[in-house]
């Protein structure tokens, strides 16, 4: 009993030396330091909401070099059909001919909907972020690229952890504000802000606000 109370500890230990030195690397602005430049392309796993929030990160995806950035796996709620219906109309436009079709689509249990109280998505969101667990660690994206629906808090927690523990250790998380957030951040973003490698918001005045918390947070206009 001593010695697996020892090995315990010690395991513990190791555990949170690198949860310190990841969270550390992250808010420094410092995880993608002294990464080679990329000869291959990137699995990229991107997080969809729904409403404004897929409209937003189409915008986004369809800016992207289709080559650079494949396969996509898509990550949607799973009581979201309209960006399932939009997430193919943008990919069928990017790349007509289906037989060479670089994209998925997986969904997840929502972890949160609109009005639902904080206490009740507790439930919810756990079973959100259990249900991540296989689709991230089978995909094993190197970039998740998310725009702050509540769908994308289980997702990159469970990237993030998978990255702790020596699971995926490429991974890159790149959350970008909604444009609608001026001078607040979102839930999404409050929650996620100490552990993406890129945060990144659109207005000057929220990035004055979110700038004091964390030294690396970006705005569109001053990327």
């Amino acid at each position: 009993m001593a010695f697996l109370a020892s090995l315990l500890l010690f395991l513990g230990g190791l555990l949170l030396v690198r949860l310190v030195q990841l969270l550390v690397s992250v808010r420094r602005g410092q995880s993608g330091t002294g990464v080679p430049p990329r000869t291959t392309p990137a699995r990229t796993m991107i997080v969809m909401g729904s409403g404004g929030h897929t409209a937003e990160m189409l915008r986004i995806v369809e800016r992207l070099d289709g080559e650079r950035y494949s396969p996509r796996q898509y990550v949607i709620a799973s009581t979201d059909k309209t960006s399932v219906v939009k997430v193919i109309e943008s990919e069928v436009r990017r790349q007509p001919d289906t037989q060479k079709q670089t994209y998925e689509i997986v969904t997840i249990p929502r972890s949160r909907a609109v009005h639902q109280s904080y206490l009740s998505s507790v439930a919810t969101t756990v079973l959100s972020l259990l249900s991540c667990v296989p689709i991230v660690l089978k995909a094993r994206p190197e970039l998740i690229l998310t725009n702050g629906p509540g769908t994308c808090v289980p997702v990159c927690l469970v990237a993030f952890l998978a990255r702790l523990l020596f699971l995926n250790t490429k991974c890159r998380i790149v959350f970008v504000e909604s444009f609608c957030r001026v001078r607040s951040l979102s839930l999404s973003g409050r929650i996620l802000l100490y552990i993406v490698d890129m945060f990144v918001v659109q207005w000057p005045e929220l990035l004055e606000r979110t700038a004091t918390t964390r030294q690396d947070v970006r705005c569109f206009g001053r990327l």
